[in-house]
Formats: structure tokens, C-alpha cells, sequence
């Protein structure tokens, strides 16, 4: 008779604790997503100003993205040695580094030290894309899908500051323009770093219970349902990066104007988190892989609305449509792959995650401004869905297949 194993959900479960950290980490998911958003406002429109070659602009996200993908194994690995609390607070040290670094380029109009900046820039995304994780560590089985959702409602925030902070210092330093932008980065990792200091979650167990040593990653990965989690994080990132990495630059050549654009990043950025306070009753209710189904659907709308004109508002829903549905697609994903491993395998499979997912995202950052700039913004909206169709196929057979594919349903 077959065994299915039951994976436990944290070395001891401590909703209390639990809970003063996911506070802790919303408050400093909610600073480092003011910074991201600005970096995601300006860095097209800065690597255009500074580069030679006008369809490399969007080269800083890539780097970005790429300083992200190197990071993110290290950076699990230095946690389980030396605490998340450790990692996270040199996580945010990088965010001020990188975002000084970016204001001297802009002086000293550098394209390739902009590029360095975007690069140290994505090791401290490398690092708080772990603080969703970390939510969890501690968490119950049934707490775990809301603390992971309410971290990332810390991006909130970002919603509504982020782009006006573009507005109100893109020429706070005139004549050089957005330099004042990057200052105001530098800033908020400065607050995330008194933020992060309270962060108190214990290091994972090196084996398990009654001692079992942790399973080969091999092994891990042979788990059909965990290689869906990752295939659906993977696209559901991918897809949000490369509609609004070309967005702010695809609007301007429109002649809709820069602070159209900031719009249109904060009703994004708002459409990302909002839904946050309600995504881990949703997946509650009707289980993780419907809720990553319905994001997937809301992220191929995206890029029907986008296609369907380029009128403003065309521009602002296609945002709207993108955001919830990686909310949705990533939460739900991020949910799945804690149900697939032991807490003694965290760290080694929530890397494994972060770097299949930053790898596409660093290819769909990188190819969103060279199809822009080749071939034009139709071709942009319509070349990411058929990846969008397969993921979608891969959750509602999970969801069909349930137990056979790797342990049972998350709905119960």
C-alpha cells in the first residue's frame, strides 16, 4: 500500500512569532519596493538618456535581473549559516551601496556604472525575495499562505510612494535629471536596515525528526507537483517583467507623457499587493493551484488588453490586469513550493525556486526592450502567451490530478 509523507510545515510552529515577523517583514518588504519602484520607473528612461545604443535601455533591468539570479544561491546558503536576520540586514546594506552608486553614474553619465549599480541592486532583490520565506518559517500549515500574502501586502506602500516619489525627485538635483530619484532609494534601504534588525526567526534544523538526514535535491525535485510550483513562479514573474519593463518606454514613444508613465507603474504596483490581503484567503478557500490558474488567465489578459490599443487607458487596465495576476500566479506558487519540502530542505529547494525563476526573468527583462525598439510594442504584447497558455495547462492538470501528482490538494 502506498505511504505519502507528510512534510511538516516549520521545525516547531509559532504563529505568535510568527506573526511579529511577518509585521517586521512587510514593513521592510514595503521599503525595499519603494526603491524597486522607482528603479522600475526610471532605469528605461535612464538607460536611454546614458546608452549609445538606444535598444540596450532596458540593459539595467537585465543586469538588475542578472545580479539577482547570481545572488540568490548565495544568499540562501549564507542564511542557513548565519541566520536570515544576518542575510537580510546585508541584503539592504546592498541596496544602499547600489543606489549611490547609480546617483554617480548619472553625474558622471556612465552606462556601464549605471549597469554595475542595476547589478549590486539585484543582489539585495536576491535577499528580499526570501523575506515571503522567511514569513513561513515558523508559521502553521494554516497560517502559512496569509503570512506569505501579507509580506508581499508590504509592497503596498510602494504603490502609492514609489511613483510619486519619481515625480516629486526626478529634478530634485536639476539639471541632472532622476539623480534626486536614486537618493531617495538610497534612503529607504536605510530605513530597512533598522526595520530588519528585529527580524527573529531561529536557524533551520540540520536534520530531521529522530534524526533523518535531509533528501537529495535529486529527490526533491522528482516531485511533479514542486517542478509546477517552480514552472508557474518561473512565468508568472517572467510575464509581469517583460510587459512592465517595456511599458514606461513604450508609453513615452506613444507621446504619452514620463509622468503617464509613473501612473501606470503605481496602478501596476498597487495592482500587485492590494489583492495581497485577501490572496491567502482565496487560496483558503479554493486551494493553491486555482488560485495560480486564475492568475495565469488574469496575466494573458494583460496582454489582449495591451494588444487591443494604446490609448491610455489601455495602458493603465493592461497594468491593472498584470499585477493582480502575478499576485496571484506568484503567491500561489510560492505557497506550493513550502508544501514540498521538509524544513531541514528549505533553504536548498527555496533556492533552487529564486534561481529558475530570476533566470527567465532575466531573458524576458533583457528581450522586453529588444523586441520594443525591433520590431514594436504589438509584437511585445503577444510573444510572452504562449508561455502564459503552457503554465496555465501544467496548474489545471495539478488541480485535476491532485494526489497522484505529487500529495494532495491544498484544498481540504
Amino acid at each position: 500500500m502506498a505511504h505519502t509523507q507528510t512534510i511538516p510545515a516549520a521545525p516547531i510552529s509559532d504563529d505568535r512569532r510568527a506573526k511579529r515577523n511577518t509585521l517586521v517583514l512587510s514593513l521592510a518588504q514595503a521599503l525595499y519596493y519603494v526603491g524597486a519602484a522607482i528603479q522600475v520607473t526610471v532605469s528605461g528612461l535612464v538607460g536611454h538618456m546614458l546608452a549609445d545604443d538606444k535598444s540596450l535601455a532596458t540593459l539595467p533591468v537585465t543586469t538588475f535581473i542578472l545580479g539577482t539570479l547570481v545572488s540568490t544561491v548565495p544568499a540562501s546558503m549564507l542564511m542557513r549559516r548565519a541566520g536570515r536576520r544576518a542575510g537580510f540586514l546585508l541584503g539592504a546594506s546592498l541596496g544602499v551601496t547600489s543606489a549611490t552608486l547609480a546617483t554617480y553614474a548619472i553625474y558622471d553619465r556612465s552606462f556601464l556604472l549605471f549597469c554595475v549599480a542595476f547589478f549590486i541592486i539585484g543582489g539585495y532583490q536576491a535577499f528580499a525575495q526570501y523575506y515571503r520565506f522567511a514569513a513561513a518559517d515558523t508559521a502553521s500549515e494554516a497560517f502559512r499562505p496569509k503570512a506569505i500574502s501579507w509580506v508581499l501586502a508590504g509592497g503596498l506602500v510602494a504603490a502609492v510612494a514609489g511613483p510619486q516619489l519619481v515625480i516629486y525627485t526626478k529634478d530634485a538635483l536639476a539639471p541632472v535629471i532622476y539623480a534626486g530619484s536614486f537618493i531617495a532609494t538610497a534612503c529607504a534601504s536605510l530605513f530597512a536596515i533598522g526595520v530588519l534588525s528585529f527580524v527573529d526567526i531561529p536557524k533551520p534544523p540540520t536534520t530531521g525528526a529522530g534524526g533523518t538526514p535531509p533528501r537529495p535535491l535529486r529527490e526533491i525535485l522528482k516531485q511533479v507537483k514542486l517542478r509546477i510550483a517552480i514552472v508557474t513562479g518561473m512565468v508568472s514573474y517572467a510575464s509581469m517583467t517583460f510587459i512592465m519593463t517595456a511599458t514606461p518606454l513604450a508609453m513615452v514613444a506613444c507621446n504619452h507623457s514620463v509622468d503617464s508613465a509613473a501612473w501606470a507603474i503605481q496602478w501596476h504596483i498597487l495592482a500587485m499587493f492590494a489583492p495581497s490581503f485577501f490572496t491567502g484567503q482565496l487560496i483558503d478557500r479554493f486551494g493553491r493551484e486555482r488560485v495560480i490558474l486564475a492568475g495565469l488567465v488574469l496575466l494573458g489578459s494583460a496582454g489582449l488588453v495591451a494588444l487591443s490599443g494604446q490609448a491610455l487607458w489601455q495602458f493603465y487596465l493592461a497594468m491593472v490586469l498584470l499585477g493582480v495576476g502575478w499576485n496571484f500566479g506568484y503567491i500561489g506558487s510560492t505557497t506550493l513550493v513550502t508544501d514540498c519540502h521538509r524544513p531541514e530542505e528549505r533553504n536548498k529547494v527555496q533556492a533552487v525556486n529564486e534561481f529558475m525563476v530570476f533566470g527567465l526573468v532575466a531573458f524576458a527583462s533583457f528581450f522586453s526592450g529588444k523586441l520594443l525598439h525591433d520590431v514594436g510594442w504589438t509584437t511585445v504584447t503577444v510573444s510572452y502567451l504562449p508561455f502564459v497558455a503552457l503554465a496555465a495547462g501544467l496548474a489545471l492538470m495539478l488541480s485535476i490530478k491532485g494526489a497522484s501528482w505529487g500529495g494532495t490538494t491544498s484544498r481540504t
